[in-house]
């Protein structure tokens, strides 16, 4: 089996070289890569290996960069300082998350995972994608319980427009302009949704992708949103500080 790792830091990438070989010294790690502008060149000019062992924060960026010019329909065990990043990563085709520093019962969870995913796929990569989509799918929200006065009952994800918290309170807001009680934090209920649906455009809101009719600039270099059908009682601004990250998932 051919491996390649991304990692631009050498110690952790020589580590994690030996875990590998200790694991199974049949592994033939065929390159080590140190940033994302390199990775993409060599991506775009030798066959894809097997595996991808990636770190996320590289010299020149996030490594999610390399996914988005590069085609790979190959599993990646994502490797990481950070935990934050846990969500972004399994939206790709990833089979792990591992925090650094890399133990070898980590890294021989990982592996143990991919092969065993592998074989019920029969080492059809197609299959082998279906199969880790299904097995981190779930760890997405999908349905809230919602409040009004004494009654409750379940929102879809698709049918909310927006969460908003006013002194305290969680509120669903939903494409009709109904406003709900949730029993969350946004904080808590930010990792639980689709990062590709929702996006967290200030700290009081969390908006659905299909509910953004219009953006619009804003004093203060933030923008402002129009909705779709929805007349929304509090402006809908994205700060200051969120506004690259908006372009960047808008365009994504």
């Amino acid at each position: 089996m051919d491996v390649i790792i991304i990692e631009d830091e050498m110690l952790a990438a020589e580590r994690l070289q030996s875990l590998i070989k200790n694991y199974d010294a049949s592994i033939n790690v065929v390159a080590v890569l140190e940033s994302i502008e390199e990775s993409i060149q060599w991506l775009q000019a030798k066959p894809h290996p097997d595996l991808l062992f990636v770190d996320i924060h590289l010299s020149d960026g996030h490594s999610f960069e390399i996914f988005k010019k590069i085609n790979l329909q190959k599993p990646v065990i994502f490797t990481t300082a950070f935990d934050s990043y846990a969500l972004d990563a399994f939206h790709l085709f990833s089979i792990d998350y591992i925090l650094k520093p890399v133990t070898a019962e980590a890294l021989a969870s990982a592996m143990n995972k991919f092969k065993s995913l592998a074989a019920m796929a029969a080492v059809n990569y197609t299959m082998l994608s279906d199969a880790v989509k299904e097995n981190f799918g779930a760890r997405y929200k999908n349905r809230f319980l919602a409040k009004v006065g004494q009654r409750s009952f379940f929102l879809h994800a698709d049918e909310v427009a927006y969460f908003f918290a006013d002194n305290k309170i969680v509120y669903l807001v939903d494409k009709e302009g109904n406003r709900f009680i949730i029993n969350f934090t946004l904080e808590k209920l930010e990792p639980l949704l689709d990062p590709h649906d929702f996006f967290r455009i200030n700290r009081k809101m969390i908006i659905h992708s299909k509910v953004i009719e219009q953006v619009k600039p804003y004093f203060n270099n933030r923008l402002k949103l129009s909705l779709k059908g929805i007349k929304a009682d509090e402006e809908i601004i994205i700060s200051r500080e969120r506004v690259a990250d908006f372009k960047e998932w808008a365009d994504a």
